[in-house]
C-alpha cells in the first residue's frame, strides 16, 4: 500500500488528480499520524477528524477534481484565521468560543483549490511571542522536543515538520512564519505587503502582518503562495545572476549571532558564489533606533488586539505587553518611523538584489511555560534569538527562511533571504537553487 505521509503537496495533488489515491485515503492517513504523534508535539489545538473526512469526500466528488492544484491535500490552519464552523481562539482564554460563520479569504482559497482543513494549530496568546505555549497547548520542535517550535505560527510549523500535514497556513508580523520555519527545518516566505490578503486580527498590526505558506520544499511554498495570492508566482525562465549581500550583523545593538547560524550564512554564501552569483559582505544601514521602533510596533499591535478582551483572562506577559504598547498606538499608526526605515534601506537594495542573513541568532528557547513567566524575561528571550526578522515587517518587503546546515544538536539551521518589493518569484528561485545544491531532510525523525 502506498503511503502518502511524507509526500509533498504537489505529489499528493497529482496522485489524486490522476486517481492514484482518493482524498479520503490521503486525509485518513494524515489524521492517523496526528493521533499517533501530536501528544508529543502539540501542534494542534483542534483536530477536525470527522469534518475533514467529510470534506475529503466532497473534494473527491468535485467535477473539477482533475484541475485542482491542491486536490485532496491535508492542510493545517493557524488559530488566528477563521475556519467556517470552528472557533478562533488565538491562543487565549479571553477569546470567545464561537464558531466562525465564514472562512477567512486565504482559507477559502485553499479549499477552492482542493485542500482539506484537518485542524487548527496552536499559537501563543494573541500571537505575540516567538514561543508557542499557553492555555490551549504547547507546540514543540519535532526535531528536538525539548525546544519550542517557535512562534507565533509554531503549531503550523510543528505540524508540517512532523509530517502530520504536507503544508500549513501561518502568518508573520515580526517573524512569526520565519522563526518557527527556521527552527523546524521548513521553507516559508513572508510575502511583501499586499501580495496576499491579510485580514489578521484588528488592523494586521498596522499592516505589518502577512499570511504565508509553511512547506518542506520550495515547490510547495511557491504552489501555496500562488493560491493564497490568487495569481501564479511564476518561476523565472532564466534565473540569472544576482547581486547578493551577506550580512552576519544583528540589526539590534547588543545581540550577537551564534557560531552555528553565522556558519550557515557563510556556507550558503559560498554555495551561491560557486553557483555564479555575485556575493559580497555588506551590512544594511540599520538605524540605532531600530530596537525601539521594533518594540513600539510590537507592543502597539498587541494593545490594539487586546481591546475588548477581559484583561483578567489574559496572561500577565500579554497584559503588560498591551499596556506598554497603548502609549505608542497613535505614533505607530502615523507610520513615520517605518517610512523613514524604508528610505534608509532603499539605496542598499538598489545596489543589491538580495540580502542573505542567518535566519536566527541562536537556537530556540527550551519548551517551557513561558506564558507563566514575566514580560521582560519573554521579551529578552525573543529578542536574543530572533533579532533578524522584524526589519522586514517594518518595511513590508518579502523575506524567506530556507533550511541550511545543522545545529550541534542535529536540529536544522536556516538562512534568511530578503528582497525588494515584488521580488517573491526571484527569492523563491534563489531558494530553489539552494535546495537543489544542498537538499535538506524534509521531515523530523519522530518514528
Amino acid at each position: 500500500m502506498t503511503s502518502w505521509v511524507g509526500r509533498t503537496a504537489a505529489e499528493i495533488a497529482a496522485a489524486v488528480r490522476e486517481k492514484q489515491a482518493t482524498p479520503r485515503e490521503v486525509v485518513a492517513e494524515h489524521l492517523a499520524r496526528i493521533e499517533r504523534l501530536d501528544g508529543r508535539v502539540g501542534a494542534f489545538r483542534l483536530v477536525r477528524a470527522e469534518a475533514a473526512l467529510a470534506e475529503a469526500d466532497e473534494v473527491g466528488s468535485r467535477a473539477d477534481l482533475a484541475e485542482l492544484p491542491l486536490a485532496g491535500v491535508p492542510v493545517a490552519i493557524k488559530d488566528n484565521l477563521a475556519v467556517r464552523g470552528e472557533s478562533n481562539r488565538v491562543g487565549s482564554a479571553a477569546t470567545p468560543d464561537t464558531p466562525a460563520d465564514d472562512d477567512h479569504v486565504t482559507v477559502a482559497r485553499l479549499r477552492a483549490a482542493g485542500a482539506v482543513v484537518v485542524g487548527l494549530t496552536n499559537v501563543p496568546e494573541l500571537c505575540v511571542f516567538g514561543t508557542t505555549e499557553g492555555v490551549h497547548g504547547t507546540a514543540r520542535n519535532p526535531w528536538d522536543t525539548s525546544r519550542t517550535a517557535g512562534g507565533s505560527s509554531g503549531g503550523s510549523a510543528a505540524a508540517v515538520a512532523a509530517g502530520m500535514v504536507p503544508i500549513a497556513l501561518g502568518n508573520d508580523g515580526m517573524g512569526s512564519l520565519r522563526i518557527p520555519a527556521a527552527n523546524c527545518g521548513l521553507v516559508t516566505i513572508k510575502p511583501g505587503h499586499g501580495v496576499v490578503p491579510a485580514g489578521i486580527s484588528d488592523g494586521d498590526w498596522f499592516g505589518m502582518s502577512e499570511n504565508g505558506p509553511l512547506a518542506t520544499t520550495v515547490e510547495d511554498a511557491r504552489l501555496m503562495l500562488s493560491i493564497l495570492a490568487d495569481t501564479e508566482v511564476v518561476r523565472p525562465d532564466t534565473p540569472g545572476t544576482h547581486r547578493i549581500a551577506v550580512s552576519l550583523r544583528s540589526p539590534l545593538a547588543g545581540v550577537t549571532i551564534s557560531k552555528p547560524y553565522a556558519t550557515a550564512a557563510r556556507d550558503a554564501a559560498a554555495l551561491l558564489i560557486k553557483a555564479g552569483h555575485q556575493v559580497r559582505r555588506a551590512d544594511p544601514p540599520y538605524p540605532m533606533s531600530l530596537g525601539v521602533t521594533s518594540l513600539t510596533h510590537w507592543t502597539a499591535g498587541t494593545s490594539v488586539d487586546a481591546q475588548g478582551l477581559d484583561p483578567r483572562q489574559l496572561t500577565r506577559r500579554t497584559r503588560v505587553h498591551a499596556a506598554v504598547g497603548k502609549r505608542f498606538v497613535d505614533r505607530v499608526r502615523a507610520g513615520a518611523s517605518r517610512e523613514e526605515l524604508r528610505r534608509r534601506l532603499e539605496p542598499f537594495f538598489a545596489e543589491y538584489d538580495v540580502l542573505l542573513t542567518p535566519a536566527l541568532a541562536r537556537r530556540s528557547p527550551k519548551s517551557e511555560p513561558w506564558h507563566e513567566r514575566g514580560w521582560l524575561r519573554n521579551v529578552m528571550a525573543n529578542t536574543n534569538y530572533s533579532p533578524l526578522t522584524p526589519p522586514w515587517n517594518l518595511t513590508g518587503w518579502p523575506a524567506m527562511a530556507v533550511p541550511f546546515g545543522t545545529l550541534p544538536s542535529g536540529a536544522p539551521a536556516a538562512v534568511q533571504l530578503v528582497g525588494r518589493p515584488g521580488s517573491e518569484a526571484e527569492l523563491l528561485a534563489l531558494a530553489e537553487r539552494i535546495e537543489a545544491l544542498r537538499p535538506w531532510r524534509r521531515t523530523a525523525p519522530l518514528d
